[in-house]
Parts: structure tokens; C-alpha cells; sequence
């Protein structure tokens, strides 16, 4: 079972930024994430995901937004959120929250292993530490990294 918290009202604002740059930059086939990422400076930084006819290169919003973050010298972060932007055909209004998909997590968790996730939960939006969401995380060193 998750280790959750409840969201903040900055948590809430991360959101609406990771909405605003889906909404403004949507296209079908292209770009249908956005992500937002809070840096412990208190600094936002958002992106889309990049679709690529060969899928193995399309880069995940997640990723978009931490590079984003990283050149611009912001190297630590608090909190971060993807959300998707429905398709035309779909009979759906709004954006929602998505959680990362298993490359973003050993991203994020590698980036900063005390990052929270914002996700969906049990019908809520709930944070919790990247670990959560990455048991018995890769390592490259030999040593397995604990959860704790």
C-alpha cells in the first residue's frame, strides 16, 4: 500500500501549469502530456511530451520538464505531475492526472529520490515519493536502494 499525502494548494497550482501547456500546445498525434515540475527553489517549469513516429524516441513530458529545469541550473525537486489532454474523438472535457510511466520513474527517482508524484489514488489526487512508486529501484553500483 502507498505511502500518500494530501495535496496543498501549490500542489493544485503545479497542476493547473502542467494543464496550461498541454492546452496551449496540444496536437493530436504529437503532444497530448503535460508535465510541470517544482524545483526546491520554488521555481516551475513545464513541457509537453514529444511524440515520435518510431516510439521508442518519444520523450515522456516528465523528462521534457526536468531537462528543462536542469538547463536552466535548477537541479533539485520537490514535486512533480503529468496530466493528459483528451483526444477530439474521446467524450472527455478536461485534463487529468496521469501517473509516470517506468522510465519517468527511475528518471525522477534518479534526478531526486525524495521527489514527490503527484498521482490518482483510490479516486483522489494524492502525492507520494517517487520511491512509492519504484520498489527495489535499478542501481547501477550493485547495491539495491531502499524505500525507506
Amino acid at each position: 500500500m502507498l505511502k500518500v499525502r494530501p495535496l496543498e494548494d501549490r500542489d493544485y497550482e503545479l497542476i493547473r501549469e502542467a494543464e496550461k501547456v498541454i492546452e496551449k500546445n496540444y496536437r493530436y498525434g504529437r503532444h497530448h502530456i503535460g508535465s510541470a515540475v517544482r524545483s526546491t527553489s520554488g521555481q516551475v517549469y513545464s513541457a509537453v511530451h514529444v511524440e515520435a513516429n518510431v516510439g521508442r524516441i518519444t520523450v515522456c513530458g516528465e523528462a521534457m520538464a526536468i531537462g528543462k529545469s536542469i538547463s536552466e541550473g535548477d537541479h533539485e525537486f520537490e514535486t512533480i505531475v503529468a496530466v493528459a489532454h483528451p483526444h477530439p474523438h474521446e467524450d472527455i472535457e478536461k485534463c487529468w492526472v496521469v501517473a509516470p510511466c517506468g522510465m519517468c520513474r527511475e528518471l525522477i527517482s534518479d534526478y531526486g529520490e525524495k521527489t514527490d508524484v503527484i498521482i490518482s489514488y483510490k479516486g483522489e489526487l494524492v502525492k507520494c515519493r517517487v520511491l512509492e512508486l519504484l520498489p527495489e529501484k535499478y542501481s547501477s553500483d550493485g547495491e539495491g536502494k531502499r524505500n525507506d
